[in-house]
């Protein structure tokens, strides 16, 4: 298992996966993504500012998460609980055939390792209401729920941790 920065190279890859696991969560009931976020756009200025970072199994791209400090406008109205410099994580993605591997759980060892090296404060994220795999992650990971926002599919929890230096 390894995981590294996305390449320019893998762009149809990683939206294969993100495709694959939208078809997934909607086969589930949850309509939390779908042809306009994530697409293949948004990947690419992922991929263009150096954000976006995979995991591989076996050689294998299996997954995806990007890492920023971009927080959305709807984060302005949450009551945040720790102050101080965020690292914000958007589009954690596993794909469906490689999923409940631990992978997801890797990927987000590596944003939290990362943010404490580059100096963050804490780390921030949203999980859609309706997706409890993605919330149960989270949670059990030590994340607390600082408020709720409203994005063009419905409501998000807002989770919040801190960094550990």
């Amino acid at each position: 298992m390894k995981i590294r920065p996305a390449c320019p190279e893998e762009l149809d890859t990683l939206h294969d996966i993100v495709r694959a696991a939208t078809r997934d969560m909607d086969r589930q009931g949850i309509l939390q993504w779908d042809e306009t976020y994530p697409n293949r756009e948004i990947l690419s200025k992922d991929l263009e500012r150096h954000e976006l970072y995979v995991i591989e199994v076996e050689g294998q791209v299996t997954g995806l998460v990007a890492k920023n400090d971009d927080q959305s406008p709807e984060y302005a109205a949450v009551q945040w609980l720790y102050p101080g410099r965020a690292l914000v994580v958007h589009r954690l993605t596993i794909h469906p055939a490689c999923q409940r591997n631990g992978l997801a759980a890797r990927l987000m060892d590596f944003v939290e390792e990362t943010a404490a090296a580059e100096g963050y404060d804490c780390i921030r994220l949203d999980a859609f209401t309706r997706n409890r795999a993605a919330f149960t992650l989270y949670e059990n990971r030590g994340y607390r729920r600082a408020g709720i926002v409203r994005f063009r599919k419905g409501e998000f929890y807002c989770y919040e941790k801190p960094v550990k230096a």
